[in-house]
């Protein structure tokens, strides 16, 4: 019997190019810090994931789907019909919004692969692609795979307001698609209906596609949350992306979905089928239950992380950060620099061995990283007293 070889590496001729498209993209910063946190033992308010589980009654539904065999096999590409149908119900009882359940909804694993299958699906290599950073690292490692071009706009302290007027100079004749997220990860702004109103008349105006990541839509603590698809001629250019980790605490799970007309879903569809083709059948009977889950849960759910951000704000302003209250999301941003910190960076790597807490650098979701140089973000979608001991053990740096 011949021996058994591992597979051959890709061609020479396409080896450059996928060097190119990724270079830079190591392992990310979350996997980083979090080992980072088990081999130290530090408290992990880095990685952005609940230290506890949702709703009994979705974890039930979940065990329920997987001991009645749905799901189990293959689930339909676009997503189980009762997913799909109450992410349709879901647009219209919290926005007005009405959606075709059998055209115009695409379940995904999770948002991250719904972003990265609309890149590949919208993008033509050379497309400028612009988006407001910092942003989550995976929006720049999506565009690169898809031959697209980054143009970052950013957001700066102390506010985190897009700058309409920069926005409009940054679109050029190469420019295919804006990419949003609002409620925002990292600095926690969420953009008003003013500035989504210009948005889109930009948009229309210029005739661009747009992504929206809304995945914090049920986490905005200070104003609303609109969803850009709602405002008029949105409808035929917006890709809406959310997801159920964030919502219900079960990230592990990975459902997302996109909402869209039915040619950008057909489009996005297309290019989805070759990454994951289906995943998460019985999680996706699951979270199409939670999605039905009384207006009680979330508001409870919303006041609860309300509660955990002012309790790690209040905390980290007392230790002497400097503060940026997020207006949504599980985290906030905060300036190292009233420490006598330089560097973002190397403070984030020196923290768990020196106070049991990691955290992210804010440098790593930004072009250009002198622009988040002193910015670090922390996680507050823990438990109380974890958050507390938190506090406690940060309390130390002031001293």
């Amino acid at each position: 019997m011949a021996p058994m070889t591992s597979s051959p590496p890709p061609p020479a001729a396409a080896r450059p190019l996928l060097n190119r498209r990724l270079a830079g993209f190591g392992t990310t910063i979350f996997a980083e810090m979090s080992a980072l946190a088990v081999s130290t033992g530090a408290i992990n308010l880095g990685q952005g994931f609940p230290d506890t589980d949702g709703p009994e009654e979705v974890r039930e539904a979940a065990v329920r789907a997987l001991r009645d065999g749905r799901g189990n096999q293959y689930p339909p590409g676009p997503g189980v019909p009762e997913l799909r149908t109450a992410v349709t119900d879901h647009q219209r009882r919290h926005y007005g919004l009405s959606f075709d359940p059998d055209t115009e909804v695409l379940v995904t694993a999770g948002a991250t692969e719904a972003i990265a299958a609309a890149m590949l699906a919208l993008l033509e290599p050379g497309d400028e692609v612009i988006a407001f950073e910092p942003y989550y690292d995976s929006y720049a490692a999506c565009v690169s795979m898809a031959g697209g071009v980054r143009v970052p706009l950013t957001l700066r302290a102390p506010d985190f307001r897009p700058d309409l007027d920069a926005l409009r100079d940054a679109i050029t004749p190469r420019t295919r698609l804006l990419l949003l997220n609002s409620p925002h990860n990292p600095t926690g702004t969420v953009l008003t209906r003013a500035e989504l109103t210009a948005i889109a008349e930009l948009a229309v105006e210029r005739d661009l596609l747009v992504v929206t990541d809304e995945v914090y839509e049920h986490l905005v603590f200070d104003g609303e949350h609109v969803p850009l698809i709602s405002l008029p001629g949105m409808r035929e250019r917006t890709v809406s992306i959310s997801s159920a980790g964030k919502t219900f605490s079960f990230t592990g799970w990975k459902v997302g979905w996109i909402t869209a007309s039915a040619p950008l879903i057909a489009a996005v569809r297309t290019a989805k089928q070759y990454l994951t083709y289906v995943s998460a059948g019985p999680f996706q009977y699951a979270v199409a239950e939670a999605l039905r889950l009384p207006d009680a849960y979330f508001t409870g759910f919303r006041e609860d992380l309300r509660a955990k951000r002012d309790l790690l704000a209040d905390g980290l302003t007392e230790a002497g950060f400097g503060v940026y209250r997020p207006q949504g999301t599980y985290f906030v941003t905060t300036d190292v620099a009233p420490l006598g910190e330089k560097d973002g960076t190397a403070f984030c790597l020196a923290l768990p061995e020196r106070h049991g807490v990691v955290a992210v650098p804010n440098a790593v979701f930004y072009d250009d990283p002198e622009a988040g140089r002193t910015l670090v973000r922390f996680a507050f979608c823990k438990r109380t007293e974890v958050l507390r001991e938190a506090v406690t053990r940060l309390s130390s740096l002031r001293a």
